[in-house]
């Protein structure tokens, strides 16, 4: 199939290799016309390492040009930072046909954004966008051309915006990810299943000392401590208690699941967490005010969660504290300008009209 990928970080050049190793025509767009320009001299290829060695995937296309890159896709991925999808989407809205799928790994509700552009932008062509739980890829670029993959998505619970188009969007995503992509009902949902608002906020806060101390600090092993955990766990109860007021049903995918030796699978396979600590991978200097896991994480994607709780009716004492700690480290107030119902447009929808969008989409 023709997949376009959107993005030059480590999701984009994982799933980039990855389809182009699976046999599909592989379209990279990449915001920098030099590293473009670049990445087209060095033969316009990724390099895939994994545990099956170091592979070469030559791509069909490294673009600039977002039109080149979705031009005929079946298959829009974007697994750039939530911060910056709505800039991403603006560029996009007016080049999407009938039929293309749109899919965010993960969204933070993304979905939803890439729809609204497209309707703001005057586009009338019957277009799906979903979202799911995580980056299918736990992955770091290894140089400007390579990118060490050491982990990939097994599980991938997915919502579609509109849930009236859900046979075909998940139909087309499931032949880039065969046998992994498990329907979970409408966008909110695929957005509530988004386990990075959950994994990152304790972690870049509870860890704040380490952080601005030591040159390098490996954020998921010698930061995932048994009372961190206990403390994930618990934020982790929150979205869950979110999902059922709503009245989404199982599997909630806990991320409790994710460190468990066994029991119910999670998302990535079972040793995945000790794949990607083994990497070594995740030691790097981290610049705390600016790192992805407090600004789009926590600023954005635990703003949502505390908003669409207030139309739930929850109560989420530990999504707001770590609001109202992640504004305090940065000196910023993340609860006026992170992502909200409200700033998504839907502020004034109840919940039935709400699911009623969420279904039908701008008809």
């Amino acid at each position: 199939m023709k997949i376009a990928v959107l993005g030059g970080g480590n999701g984009s050049f994982a799933a980039a290799g990855d389809f182009a190793l699976a046999g599909h025509e592989v379209r990279l767009w990449r915001r920098n016309p030099g590293d473009v320009e670049a990445h087209r001299a060095h033969g316009g290829t990724i390099t895939v390492i994994d545990r099956s060695g170091r592979r070469e995937a030559r791509l069909a296309m490294v673009t600039s040009s977002i039109a080149e890159a979705i031009d005929a896709a079946d298959l829009i991925l974007c697994p750039a930072p939530a911060f910056a999808q709505a800039a991403i989407a603006e560029l996009a809205a007016p080049h999407l046909r009938d039929g293309q799928v749109v899919f965010l790994p993960p969204g933070t509700f993304g979905s939803y954004i890439f729809a609204r552009a497209a309707k703001d932008a005057g586009n009338r062509a019957e277009l799906a966008t979903a979202e799911t739980g995580t980056l299918p890829w736990l992955a770091r670029k290894q140089g400007p051309y390579a990118v060490r993959i050491s982990g990939r998505g097994a599980r991938l619970p997915t919502g579609v915006f509109p849930l009236r188009l859900a046979p075909h969007a998940l139909g087309v995503i499931d032949r880039a990810f065969p046998n992994a992509i498990e329907p979970c009902g409408d966008a909110l949902s695929g957005a509530l299943m988004n386990a990075g608002p959950i994994i990152h906020p304790p972690l870049i806060t509870m860890n704040a000392g380490p952080i601005e101390h030591f040159e390098k600090w490996d954020i998921h092993k010698e930061g995932t401590q048994p009372a961190i955990r206990r403390v994930t766990d618990a934020l982790d109860a929150e979205r869950i208690a979110i999902r059922e007021a709503l009245g989404y049903g199982g599997p909630h995918f806990p991320l409790a699941d994710h460190y468990s030796k066994d029991g119910e699978p999670w998302m990535y396979a079972r040793d995945a967490h000790d794949q990607l600590t083994d990497s070594g991978d995740w030691s790097e200097r981290l610049i705390l005010v600016e790192h992805r896991y407090m600004l789009e994480d926590l600023r954005l994607g635990l703003s949502f969660l505390t908003s669409v709780a207030g139309l739930a009716g929850v109560q989420t004492p530990l999504v707001k504290a770590f609001l109202a700690i992640g504004s305090a480290i940065t000196g910023r107030d993340f609860a006026v300008e992170g992502r909200t119902l409200s700033s998504l447009g839907l502020g004034d929808l109840d919940r039935a009209a709400l699911q009623n969008h969420l279904a039908e989409g701008f008809r």
